[in-house]
């Protein structure tokens, strides 16, 4: 079986293992139950939770047995980990409602083979308040539990008990797929390191102090630049393709800044060494290119929304860049023109420049005219010089938008809307 702990150092993707020898050795013998765990605060996945979930991936593809745990009983609660001030309780129904859309979306990424996905809501409902102070709490000492950073750091804001004792539900987690599943290793990011010992601390206690239970944590991800990774301007980069559409997503790997682009190929494609080792080579010598940027945005697309997506995205970038916007279908339309200055028409046919005056597109009469002589208009890609132009918004796009463009590279997409 590959060192998979040496293919995820080489990837950077190791922060903290406990007893590292311990666990090499174990890896080495046989496969093993591996899990990682989100709580269904939303319902969505963002890019920020895909790092913990590639490598446990990684583990799947090397033949260990997977688990993925759904926290509906400790996303009722709220994971305190990064987090600056108390968490807003969702209601059940809520937390019910992305159990199942991010259940959805681990099937999507995970497949069938070598992977279990559970519900500590299904346990964690069973234990009564005098079980949980009997059988838990009573193996858990507060100073060590206010010592851990996750605690620590809140202190002086403060933390209500609900947040402070979540590190122990966590910790019945671990031990409860370690009893069921055979799970011996837990993967969590940088912040996730004491909830993780803390459940190390709880199976030595419970089944004695030479039961084989190991952490591996993620190392923080932070840009070149020194900013978190996964955020942009508009806020988190989404899964859910109603969120974040195939082409937005593409983009936003497309658009990675060539300090960073051989890191996240380590990190977010299934690439060998060899294949990055190459693209690294073409980034230093044609930087311009942007080839490792382009593979990078391929391999990440495809694996969260399949290889249409990427070929569509791609379709939409070359129209968008080569002005032959007619070539996409209304589908196509709808996401390459998301974030794009929309305007709401009839589908009533009107002269060009009225019309680009009622849209708000040119600001007068005079203006629109002078534009359209000196052939700065386009219309559905086609440059349009003729003052008694008319514009049918039935001729495209299955009669739902028209698209207009003023000069090299301002795009306005007008919907029928009446």
């Amino acid at each position: 079986m590959e060192n998979i702990l040496e293919e995820l150092k080489w990837r950077g993707a190791v922060n903290q293992v406990s007893d590292e020898a311990g666990l090499e050795e174990l890896l080495a013998k046989k496969s093993i139950g591996v899990y990682c765990g989100v709580d269904p605060t939303g319902d969505s996945l963002h890019i920020g939770h895909l790092i913990p979930f590639m490598m446990l991936k990684r583990f799947q593809m090397a033949g260990h047995r997977t688990h993925i745990l759904i926290g509906g009983g400790t996303g009722s609660i709220g994971d305190p980990s990064g987090k600056k001030s108390e968490r807003t309780l969702q209601t059940m129904e809520q937390v019910h409602h992305n159990e199942e859309a991010l259940t959805g979306q681990m099937k999507a990424l995970f497949g069938k083979d070598n992977i279990t996905i559970v519900n500590n809501y299904d346990w964690l409902k069973e234990i009564s308040l005098l079980d949980f102070l009997r059988d838990y709490g009573k193996l858990f000492n507060v100073n060590t539990m206010l010592n851990k950073e996750v605690v620590a750091s809140r202190l002086e804001v403060g933390i209500s008990y609900t947040e402070f004792t979540y590190q122990i539900l966590q910790a019945i987690d671990f031990h409860h797929l370690l009893k069921t599943k055979d799970v011996q290793l837990q993967i969590g990011g940088a912040d996730q390191w004491g909830n993780i010992t803390a459940g190390i601390d709880l199976i030595h206690k419970m089944e004695g102090s030479d039961t084989q239970a190991f952490a591996l944590t993620i190392p923080l991800m932070l840009k070149a630049d020194g900013t978190k990774f996964g955020k942009t301007a508009g806020g988190a980069v989404w899964l859910d393709a109603e969120k974040t559409t195939p082409y937005e997503f593409y983009q936003f790997w497309l658009n990675q800044d060539d300090r960073d682009v051989v890191k996240y190929l380590k990190y977010f494609t299934f690439l060998d060494e060899a294949q990055i080792a190459e693209l690294a080579k073409k980034l230093e010598e044609h930087p311009e290119l942007r080839e490792a940027q382009r593979r990078l945005a391929e391999e990440v697309t495809e694996f969260v929304h399949g290889k249409e997506a990427v070929v569509q995205a791609e379709h939409i970038s070359k129209a968008l860049f080569s002005g032959e916007v007619k070539a996409l279908t209304a589908a196509e339309i709808e996401q390459g023109f998301k974030n794009m200055p929309t305007v709401e028409i009839s589908s009533e046919p009107e002269n060009i420049v009225e019309w680009l005056v009622d849209t708000g597109i040119e600001k007068s009469k005079r203006q629109a005219r002078e534009d359209v002589t000196n052939g700065a208009i386009y219309i559905n890609g086609d440059r349009v010089q003729d003052l008694d132009a008319v514009i049918d918004p039935a001729e495209n796009f299955d009669g739902k938008f028209v698209i207009a463009r003023r000069g090299k590279k301002r795009y306005f997409l007008a919907r029928v809307t009446k």
